[in-house]
């Protein structure tokens, strides 16, 4: 039997969910670094403006978000149907996304510990994993070469001879179906 990584490993979350300082503080830890390099990442493909402070605020956005109201959106994380990095990964695309959506006067600003990212962080190495039957074929594979394969929208029409609005429009649908799949709450 294989053992699981540190990502992986959920069996603390039960103490992060009662709200136990040092598991949050060690839960913080283990995920900064992958939620900074996905909203880095979200951002930069959608934005030609953007600066680390901008994906600080956005990873700032969404650990906020997983405390808000006795973590309730932490507490609609199901291991049966995605490994937690898959869907912190789902909900930072989808905080990320919705903060570029957000008037730039209505944003906030928060004091983010310069600790998140650091020169040590590693981005997140793996693969996202997306669940079986929730996507179609070729969904799954415009977020493979999105994400997976860190090509950018036209090179990937390129390679796969359709127009750049068909590969934006299957990633929009895919991301819709991982959404509802996850049941991340769009305005939390």
């Amino acid at each position: 039997m294989s053992q699981q990584s540190p990502l992986t490993d959920t069996t603390n979350l039960s103490l992060v969910l009662s709200g136990d300082k040092s598991s949050w503080d060690s839960f913080v830890e283990t995920f900064s670094g992958l939620l900074f390099g996905v909203t880095h990442r979200t951002l930069r493909t959608r934005t030609a403006c953007l600066n680390l402070e901008d994906a600080r605020d956005v990873v700032q956005d969404i650990f906020l978000r997983l405390v808000k109201d006795d973590f309730r959106l932490l507490r609609t994380y199901d291991p049966e149907r995605a490994s937690l990095p898959t869907w912190l990964t789902v909900v930072a695309r989808s905080v990320a996304i919705d903060s570029l959506r957000r008037p730039e006067k209505s944003r906030e600003t928060v004091e983010l510990d310069e600790t998140l990212h650091t020169t040590s962080d590693v981005p997140f190495g793996g693969r996202l994993e997306l669940p079986r039957g929730v996507l179609s074929e070729r969904q799954h594979q415009i977020l493979h070469l999105l994400f997976d394969e860190d090509m950018d929208v036209s090179e990937i029409a390129t390679a796969l001879q359709v127009q750049a609005q068909t590969v934006r429009s299957l990633k929009h649908q895919a991301l819709i179906k991982l959404r509802e799949h996850y049941g991340v709450i769009r305005s939390v």
